[in-house]
């Protein structure tokens, strides 16, 4: 079973990504990356891009990691408080520890290319 149906598929992408982007608007360390940011088109674009990463169908055809940030300047701490938040939002719903786990082994295995180095 992959990743994305052990979550509970589209259903629960969904809501990880509506809270998370709560989240994030509401951390200070982070939030105004976002204030030009059409949030429902970036809410759209990362429910495609968790969902195809977490092996649900593919459907994601936006940039990839090294691309869509170069132009952000993101050093350690965003990148922390983006874990941090997405973390806490997994919690929230209930996701299994070790999933959250697999998750963040996801995300720091792209954490060079989202920071650039």
């Amino acid at each position: 079973m992959s990743l994305y149906e052990r979550i509970g598929g589209e259903p629960a992408v969904d809501a990880a990504v509506d809270i998370f982007y709560r989240k994030v608007l509401a951390d200070d360390r982070i939030c105004h990356f976002f204030d030009t940011v059409d949030m429902d088109k970036q809410a759209a674009k990362q429910k495609a891009f968790l969902t195809m990463v977490f092996g649900g169908p593919n459907h994601y055809s936006g940039k990839d990691l090294r691309e869509g940030h170069k132009h952000m300047a993101l050093t350690e701490i965003h990148f922390d408080a983006v874990i941090e938040n997405l973390a806490a939002t997994l919690q929230e719903l209930g996701v299994a520890a070790e999933d959250i786990q697999e998750i963040a082994a996801i995300a720091n295995s792209v954490k060079n290319d989202v920071l650039n180095r």
